[in-house]
C-alpha cells in the first residue's frame, strides 16, 4: 500500500477516535455547569446528582482524550515534516496558548472535584465558567490549524521558502471565527444529546413515575432543551461556512453538491451520489437556486462549478455523502429537540412514547455520526493540499517506510482504549447506580463528595 494512503489513514483513525472525547471534553461540562446553576437557584437536589455524576464521567473521558491528543500531536510531527515545517514557523501560536487552556481546565476542574463542599457556591460556578472556557479554548486553538490550512493567511511561500511571516495574521486567518463557532456549537450539540441518549435509555429501563425515573427525565428535558437550541445555531452557523467556502475554497464546495457547471440560480442537491462519468448527482433531490442562496444569500449568486478546475484539484467525490450526512443528522436533531418540546408543552403530555424514547436514545450516537461526518469532510474536501494552494499533502508526507507496522500498533492501542472506557464507566455507574446518590443527597442534605 502507497506511504501516503497508510499516513492519512493512520492519522485520520486517530483523529476519529480523538475527536469523541475532544468533543464531549468541551460538551459535557457546559452541561455540569448548567445542572448546577439550575441546582443553586432552584435548590432541587436532583440537579446537584446530575452535575456530580456527569462530573465523574467527564473524568474517565478526560482521561481518554489526553493520551489520544497526545499521539495525534505525535504523529503530525511523524507522518507529516513537510505540513510541520510551515506550521512550525508560521502557526505554531495555538500550539503554544492551548498548552495553558488545557492548564485552565485541568486547574479548575480539580477545584470543583476536590473542593467543592468547601467553597462558596458562587465559586464553584466561577471554577465551572473557567473549565468550559479552557476545554473550548483548547479545542478552538487545535481546530484554528485546521482552519489556517483551508485559508492560509500570514505568510508567502516564495521559491519554496517561507517570507514575510505575520504570527497574528496567520491565526486571524479568515475562517477562524467561523470554524471556532462551528467546532463549540456542534460539540455542545454532542454533549448534550450524548447525555439525552444515556437518560432515555435509563428512563426505558425503569417504571415511570419512579424516583430514578423522574431524576432522568429531568436529565433528559434539558439536555434536549440545550441541544435544540444548539443544534439550530449550529445550522445557522453551517450556512455562513458554506459562504466561506464559496469564497476560499470553491472547488469543496462545488464537491460537496456534485455540481460540475458554474452557473446562477444553482440548485441543491439532497441525497443521491455524484456520478463522475455523468457529471451528474444520481437520485438526488433538487431544491432549485438553493445552492446560491446558501453560497450568497442571492438566487443570483454564480457559484463556480468542478469543471472550471483542474480535475486533480478536484476533492473526492464521495463527500457530497459526507456532506449531506452531516447535514441531515443537524436537521433530525433539530426536529428531535423540538418534537420533545411540543410534546411535552404543546400537547401536555407527561409520558412521551416507547418509539419517540428511542428516536432519543438514538439521538446521542447520530450527534457523533455528525461530528464524524463533518471532520471527514472537512479534511477530505480540501484534497490535495494539506494547506490549500500551497503546499499538497504528498509534499508534506514522510519518506519513512514501514508506517504499516505502526499503523497496526496504533489501531491495538486504540482498540484497547475504547474497551477500556466503556468497562471502568460501566463498572463505575453500576456500583453507583442514581438511586444511592440520591438518597445520599436527601439524606444529608448536602454536597455529594466527589472524591471518594
Amino acid at each position: 500500500m502507497d506511504e501516503l494512503v497508510i499516513a492519512r489513514s493512520m492519522f485520520g483513525t486517530t483523529m476519529a477516535f480523538h475527536i469523541i472525547f475532544a468533543t464531549l471534553g468541551v460538551g459535557i461540562p457546559l452541561m455540569i455547569l448548567i445542572s448546577e446553576i439550575v441546582y443553586q437557584r432552584t435548590n432541587d437536589l436532583d440537579y446537584q446528582v446530575m452535575a456530580k455524576r456527569w462530573t465523574k464521567a467527564f473524568a474517565v473521558l478526560l482521561g481518554v482524550g489526553i493520551p489520544t491528543g497526545t499521539i495525534a500531536g505525535v504523529q503530525l510531527s511523524l507522518l507529516w515534516p513537510g505540513f510541520m515545517e510551515v506550521i512550525g514557523r508560521v502557526m505554531a501560536l495555538p500550539f503554544q496558548i492551548e498548552i495553558y487552556a488545557f492548564f485552565i481546565e485541568a486547574l479548575f476542574m480539580s477545584i470543583y472535584v476536590y473542593a467543592a463542599n468547601r467553597i462558596a457556591p458562587w465559586m464553584r460556578i466561577v471554577s465551572l465558567v473557567l473549565v468550559c472556557v479552557g476545554g473550548l479554548a483548547s479545542a478552538v486553538l487545535i481546530t484554528n490549524v485546521h482552519a489556517f490550512e483551508g485559508t492560509p493567511a500570514g505568510f508567502e511561500m516564495i521559491n519554496g521558502e517561507i517570507r514575510n511571516v505575520e504570527p497574528w495574521k496567520a491565526f486571524f486567518n479568515p475562517s477562524f471565527f467561523v470554524t471556532a463557532g462551528h467546532v463549540a456549537l456542534s460539540a455542545y450539540v454532542v454533549g448534550s444529546f450524548t447525555i439525552a441518549s444515556v437518560s432515555a435509555f435509563k428512563m426505558l429501563r425503569n417504571p415511570f413515575g419512579s424516583r430514578v425515573y423522574k431524576f432522568h427525565q429531568k436529565s433528559l428535558m434539558i439536555c434536549l432543551a440545550v441541544g435544540g437550541v444548539f443544534a439550530l445555531l449550529t445550522a445557522l452557523n453551517g450556512h455562513e461556512s458554506a459562504q466561506k467556502l464559496h469564497e476560499y475554497q470553491p472547488e469543496k464546495l462545488a464537491a460537496a453538491e456534485g455540481l460540475f457547471e458554474t452557473q446562477d440560480h444553482a440548485p441543491l442537491s439532497i441525497g443521491g451520489f455524484t456520478d463522475r462519468e455523468n457529471q451528474e448527482v444520481k437520485w438526488g433531490i433538487e431544491v432549485p437556486w438553493a445552492l446560491s442562496f446558501l453560497a450568497g444569500n442571492s438566487f443570483d449568486t454564480e457559484v463556480i462549478g468542478l469543471n472550471d478546475f483542474p480535475e486533480e484539484y478536484w476533492p473526492p467525490l464521495f463527500v457530497h455523502t459526507l456532506f449531506n450526512a452531516m447535514v441531515g443528522i443537524g436537521s433530525l436533531l433539530i426536529v428531535i429537540a423540538l418534537g420533545a418540546f411540543a410534546w411535552k408543552k404543546w400537547l401536555k403530555k407527561d409520558r412521551f412514547p416507547k418509539w419517540m424514547m428511542w428516536v432519543f436514545v438514538a439521538g446521542g450516537p447520530l450527534s457523533i455520526l455528525a461530528i464524524e461526518f463533518g471532520w471527514i469532510f472537512a479534511c477530505t474536501g480540501r484534497q490535495p493540499w494539506t494547506i490549500y494552494r500551497i503546499l499538497s499533502t504528498e509534499d508534506s508526507v514522510t519518506t519513512t517506510g514501514n508506517l504499516a507496522v505502526l499503523f497496526g500498533l496504533f489501531i491495538t492501542i486504540y482498540a484497547i482504549l475504547a474497551v477500556s472506557v466503556v468497562l471502568v464507566l460501566l463498572y463505575y455507574f453500576k456500583r453507583n447506580p442514581p438511586e444511592k446518590d440520591i438518597q445520599k443527597a436527601e439524606g444529608k442534605q448536602k454536597d455529594i463528595p466527589l472524591s471518594t
